[in-house]
């Protein structure tokens, strides 16, 4: 009888949940976007579905902000150009716990759930691997608990939508906000003043000199709210986007003379700031906006930081103990002088004190190993654009300068190597090292990496502050990429071994025994063909190429660069055809290469490539002679949306940069935690994967960057490798003389010129022999379809270390001295609540 009841009473709790969820949806559909079901659109129903959503992690919000006000710990303020979070509905769903409860009440309603998560547009705030660590981090430390805060721009366009035309990459503008975004929040009354231009001069005040920056041209920051839920917790921490609005002021003397236009031209040009994601920098107007928009960042997070700080404290010496700023990348380091001129010229502190609180306030994460990458502006612009920072960068190099000389008499070369001011043709002031001279932690994303900064990059900074550099290896959220990206493989972990993984991603190592275990490895094939099933459909839909889904699944995602070594893939993929063309039978296993990502606007090569990939496509898949046994499929507009279509279906995972080039990446966890098995080079992060899951279990090939830096000693020849490979001569020729471009025969022949001619600066021919022969290797484990199954279970269990959570843990202890702070419900958070309470009452 009890157990009738308590099915009875758990009935009815699930039927009262859904109809508050019905309840709730229609109550937006009607009441906040005004339409019925006669009138709202698709688009409409996403929107009540969001905002019923939205209402639910609004009061876990509420409650997490009290929670910090209340225990005043310290917090972490996480700046990044870039957060790339991908669709937030069904991520959202599955922190709270809710994905099967908002499903049913959808269905019930007679809509499709999937169909309806398709209506929402990725958010364009980010490009890459930058971006979509951000994006990981933020879910890691709102699932740990831990008291922090997103900073980055709330771009109205995204980088660009990519589109293939006749092959070519076609840029056409993101405007993902065209409608609206229903998960944030304008926050009007959190608006700062950014300035920038004008001069500087020096007053006294009670005694002391200190400087004023005048005559400005102000833009102010409004902030725009987005709740970002931990895990089946109650913690719902903070992602703000600044956008840049127009002071109220115009110019009178225009408007006095009639001209209105003129009066406020200013004004709505100044709103340009935060419209679109990196400008083109191939024009000085688009690296001055650039630097404009890294400043905007910097500035009005600076104040809001103090802002939330001064609520609590007056004593600005105590602000490294409550307050923990990391700069993800060099962007955000406008940030360290303008702290510093906060500090000095606002709240009048002295030098020696305002440094002392800015360098224990800061830490640096570094994700570039590629010198030319590493962000420098010219002082021009400082001058022109940022007068009063250059002043302190300047003594910030005076006194720092001053201390190298101090610690190393006998090396005044040193003195140009370490100065914040590149002494070139044009003077340029380097982000980079004002980065680290600011910041109490300098990281790097991967063990290699954060060696080579230490040897090869930034020697010099290492021998003189040794203990502020560490290593902190990337992560990615198991919660999005395996939980959300493949529920049928999620459905298959839990089903075996539980669901502790979804926070513990080491319990996956449980998997190892099954991966013996002959049932297990048919079900695992079974989700993994379901995977490619549904990428196959999805290929058809959008490319119009049908693809085998027992064909081997060969991916290859990410930014188009040359360092990327899309090329290295290309040219296998020509030697696979001649083989096949020589001989039908030398093709024993059937392939699908797969590409996507996006070439920067500006760069060449890049752009050419892409159009490359596509010829190749192009004359393989229609040749009837190979009879389909390889495709080649490029896949537009890559993000983090279609890259839960293809990490789940994919059977192996190119990692192929140039050994010392890649920082760490992440598409590679990624792919190995879906069961990928990955081919790559012993570079950035492939190295502790290697480690993790076993040197049996990954496909390595290629110079380590040790031989790689021997090699470019010694003298590299290109051509020494082109004379004798008689497979990699013919691929090249076949490039260079017009057989994947027939209407126009020199089309590319800038790709061979680069190879063969301009150094081949990633040394792609010279990993080429030892690559095909690691594909090679890779296509007979295929063949044997359990030993390849028992190494995709082995991947997936080995991913423990390459959790985001073990990433933060570490930030978290190692650096920001933060702790997790616990958040419980308050039943009057909202006036709704209180008003039923008071209902109860009466």
């Amino acid at each position: 009888m009890k157990d009738d009841a308590a099915m009875a009473g758990g009935q009815v709790a699930e039927l009262d949940s859904m109809m508050l969820i019905i309840k709730s949806f229609l109550e937006h559909l009607e009441y906040t976007l005004g339409k019925d079901k006669y009138s709202a659109s698709s688009y409409d129903i996403f929107n009540a579905l969001a905002y019923s959503v939205r209402d639910r992690l609004i009061e876990r919000w509420l409650d997490t902000q009290q929670a910090y006000y209340n225990s005043d710990n310290k917090r972490v303020y996480y700046i990044s150009m870039e957060f790339l979070p991908g669709r937030t509905l069904e991520n959202s769903l599955i922190n709270l716990g809710l994905l099967d409860d908002f499903r049913e009440a959808v269905s019930s309603l007679g809509y499709d759930f999937e169909d309806l998560c398709d209506e929402e547009q990725d958010a364009g705030l980010g490009n890459g691997g930058l971006g979509r660590l951000a994006a990981c981090f933020l879910d890691s430390m709102a699932t740990m608990a831990i008291p922090a805060y997103g900073y980055g721009i709330r771009y109205e366009y995204g980088i660009f939508r990519q589109k293939i035309v006749d092959g070519a990459q076609v840029e056409i503008p993101d405007n993902w906000l065209r409608y609206r975004n229903p998960w944030e929040l304008d926050r009007q009354e959190h608006i700062h003043p950014v300035k920038y231009y004008g001069r500087v001069v020096k007053v006294t005040i009670d005694g002391r000199e200190r400087f004023e920056w005048v005559d400005t041209e102000d833009v102010m920051a409004m902030a725009h709210d987005t709740p970002v839920p931990g895990y089946r917790n109650k913690t719902v921490n903070t992602l703000r986007l600044w956008s840049a609005k127009s002071t109220r002021e115009f110019n009178l003397k225009y408007f006095y003379e009639g001209d209105y236009i003129r009066a406020v031209e200013k004004k709505m040009v100044s709103e340009n700031i935060s419209k679109v994601l990196y400008p083109s920098d191939n024009i000085v107007e688009g690296r001055e906006l650039r630097f404009k928009q890294e400043y905007f960042l910097a500035s009005a997070t600076v104040h809001d930081v103090l802002y939330r700080f001064k609520k609590m404290h007056s004593d600005l010496k105590l602000l490294p103990d409550k307050v923990a700023i990391q700069l993800n990348d060099t962007h955000p380091a406008l940030a360290i002088p303008e702290l510093m001129r906060v500090l000095m010229d606002l709240e009048g502190l002295a030098w020696d004190d305002a440094w002392e609180i800015t360098v224990r306030t800061f830490a640096y994460t570094n994700h570039t190993i590629l010198p030319e990458a590493l962000e420098q502006w010219p002082v021009w612009f400082f001058e022109h654009i940022l007068p009063r920072h250059l002043q302190i960068v300047y003594e910030i190099n005076e006194r720092f300068l001053a201390e190298v000389k101090r610690r190393f008499p006998r090396d005044p070369e040193r003195l140009a190597r370490m100065s914040l001011v590149a002494e070139h043709w044009e003077r340029k002031i380097r982000m980079a090292h004002l980065a680290i001279v600011g910041s109490r932690s300098v990281n790097g994303v991967a063990a290699l990496h954060t060696e080579i900064l230490k040897e090869r990059i930034f020697p010099d900074f290492y021998q003189m502050y040794p203990e502020r550099f560490n290593n902190k290896t990337n992560g990615i959220t198991q919660r999005r990429w395996l939980k959300k990206a493949n529920p049928r493989l999620d459905a298959l972990i839990s089903g075996a071994i539980g669901e502790k993984w979804a926070t513990d991603l080491f319990e996956l190592e449980k998997l190892v025994p099954l991966a013996r275990k002959r049932k297990f490895l048919d079900k695992w094939r079974q989700v993994k063909r379901e995977n490619k099933k549904r990428l196959a459909d999805h290929i058809l839909r959008e490319n119009c190429i049908e693809v085998d889904p027992d064909s081997l699944f060969d991916c290859h995602v990410k930014r188009i660069h040359e360092y990327k070594r899309q090329l290295l893939n290309v040219l296998h993929i020509i030697t696979l055809y001649n083989r096949a063309r020589r001989n039908p039978d030398s093709l024993t296993v059937p392939r699908t290469f797969i590409f996507s990502g996006k070439a920067a606007p500006s760069y060449f090569l890049a752009k050419l490539i892409v159009k490359l990939i596509n010829s190749v496509a192009a004359t393989i898949n229609n040749d009837p002679d190979i009879q389909g046994r390889i495709k080649v499929v490029f896949l537009a507009n890559y993000g983090v949306t279609l890259a839960e279509q293809i990490i789940p279906a994919a059977d192996l995972s190119e990692q192929i940069s140039t050994a010392g080039t890649e920082a760490s990446g992440t598409g590679n966890m990624k792919f190995a935690l879906n069961g990928a098995l990955t081919i790559g080079t012993l570079d950035g992060a492939n190295i502790e994967i290697m480690e993790a899951v076993g040197r049996d279990n990954i496909f390595i090939f290629g110079l380590n960057s040790a031989e790689v830096a021997t090699l470019k000693e010694k003298g590299y020849n290109p051509r020494e490798y082109y004379a004798r490979q008689p497979e990699l001569k013919q691929a090249l020729d076949m490039i260079a003389g017009g057989a994947f471009a027939p209407g126009s025969p020199d089309l590319f022949k800038p790709i061979v010129d680069a190879l063969l001619n301009q150094g081949d600066h990633y040394l792609v021919l010279a990993d080429y022999a030892s690559y095909i022969a690691c594909q090679e290797e890779a296509a007979r484990l295929y063949r044997d379809q359990d030993a390849w199954t028992r190494r995709a279970i082995l991947n997936s269990a080995g991913m423990g270390r390459f959790s985001s959570d073990r990433t933060i843990a570490e930030y978290a202890s190692e650096i920001w001295d933060v702790h997790t702070e616990e958040v419980t419900a308050n039943v009057q958070h909202c006036l709704h609540e209180g008003a039923c309470l008071i209902e109860q009452k009466g």
